[in-house]
C-alpha cells in the first residue's frame, strides 16, 4: 500500500512538473521561418505576428527567411526542426502543391497546426470593355469558342493558374480550352489585360483594388464561399451555380509531435492578437484578407487542399507521378 502511494505521489510530482514547464513556455526566443523572401507579403505576415508575439510572451521571436525551392527549403527546415515550441513556421498554400510537383517529400502531414490567419480567394477580373457583364456569359462564350481566349495571372502551376483550373472543370469546360499565359505575378498580369495581350486574369481582388476602383478593369466573380465584405459588389462563383472556391492562405504550424500544452500556448496567444483591432488595420492595410482557423480545424482544412489540389494539378498537367 505504502509502496503504492508512493508511485502515486511521484507521478503526481512528475505531472506537476510537466505541466508548470509547459506553463512557463517558452522561456527563451523562439525562432520563426518565413519560407519566403524578406520584403514579400507572407514577410510582413510574419514579422508582424512576430512582433505581436514577443508582446504577447514576453520573449524575443526572431524571423529567419529560408527561401529557394518553391516554399520546400522553408517548410521543410521548420517541419524537421526539434518539436518542442521553439520553432514555428509560416505555412503556405505551397505546402499542399510542392510534394505533388515533385519538389519535395515533405506534405501538409508532417506539421502540427496552430492557426490559419488569412485567405486571399481568387477573382476573375476582365477589361473595363469586354463584352461580358456576368461570369456565366464569360464561360458560355469560353465554352463555345474554345481556343480563343487567353487567361494570366502568375507562373503556370502556381495558386491562380490552379484557381481557373479548377474553375473550368466545375463548370464542364475542359482546362485546355483557354490558353495560360505565364507571368510573375499579378502585377504583370494586369499589365498584359489593361493592354489587351490576355482577355482574362485570375488573382486576388486586392491585388487588382487600384485598377478595380479606378473602373479600368472590372470583376465578375470571386472564389470564395461569400463575398468579399471589401468587394461587396462582386458575386461568388457558387452564386452561379459552380461549386469551387479557391485562393491562397498563410497561418502557422510546428513540427509534428509538438505538446499539445505548447500548441494551445500559442494558439491563444495568436487568437489575441487577430482578435485585436491592431491585427484587422494590419491586414486591411496590406490587402489580405481574413480567415481564422483553430488548431483542429486547420489541419483539417490543410488536408482537404492537398486531395482537391493534387486533382486540380492533374488536370492541368502538373501533377509529377
Amino acid at each position: 500500500m505504502k509502496k503504492t502511494l508512493r508511485i502515486l505521489a511521484v507521478s503526481v510530482l512528475l505531472a506537476f512538473f510537466a505541466s508548470a514547464a509547459f506553463a512557463a513556455f517558452p522561456e527563451r526566443s523562439v525562432s520563426v521561418v518565413c519560407p519566403w523572401g524578406a520584403g514579400g507579403g507572407t514577410d510582413r505576415l510574419t514579422r508582424f505576428m512576430a512582433s505581436q508575439l514577443e508582446k504577447e510572451l514576453g520573449k524575443p521571436f526572431p524571423v529567419v527567411n529560408k527561401t529557394g525551392g518553391n516554399g520546400a527549403v522553408g517548410h521543410s527546415a521548420g517541419a524537421f526542426s526539434k518539436p518542442d515550441g521553439y520553432t514555428i513556421t509560416m505555412v503556405t498554400l505551397e505546402l499542399a502543391t510542392m510534394h505533388w510537383m515533385g519538389l519535395t517529400q515533405l506534405t501538409y502531414a508532417d506539421f502540427d497546426y496552430v492557426i490559419q490567419l488569412n485567405q486571399d480567394s481568387a477573382g476573375v477580373m476582365v477589361n473595363k470593355d469586354a463584352p461580358w457583364k456576368t461570369v456565366g456569359e464569360l464561360l458560355a462564350s469560353i465554352k463555345a469558342n474554345p481556343g480563343k481566349y487567353k487567361f494570366s495571372g502568375t507562373a503556370a502551376g502556381g495558386v491562380w493558374d490552379l484557381a481557373r483550373i479548377g474553375m473550368l472543370d466545375k463548370a464542364g469546360i475542359p482546362v485546355n480550352t483557354v490558353d495560360w499565359i505565364p507571368t510573375t505575378g499579378a502585377a504583370p498580369s494586369i499589365i498584359e489585360l489593361l493592354g489587351g495581350h490576355v482577355d482574362v486574369i485570375t488573382c486576388s481582388l486586392p491585388e487588382a483594388g487600384a485598377q478595380l476602383a479606378a473602373g479600368d478593369i472590372r470583376a465578375l466573380a470571386v472564389m470564395a464561399d461569400q463575398r468579399d465584405p471589401s468587394f461587396p459588389e462582386v458575386q461568388t462563383l457558387k452564386e452561379n451555380d459552380i461549386d469551387w472556391s479557391a485562393g491562397t492562405w498563410r497561418g502557422f504550424g510546428v513540427p509534428k509531435g509538438t505538446p499539445p500544452e505548447i500548441i494551445q500556448t500559442l494558439y491563444d496567444a495568436m487568437k489575441k492578437i487577430t482578435d485585436s483591432d491592431e491585427y484587422k488595420e494590419f491586414m486591411s492595410k496590406n490587402g489580405f484578407g481574413i480567415m481564422i482557423r483553430g488548431p483542429k480545424e486547420f489541419a483539417e482544412f490543410a488536408k482537404q487542399q492537398d486531395t482537391d489540389l493534387k486533382t486540380v494539378m492533374e488536370l492541368g498537367g502538373y501533377l509529377k507521378k
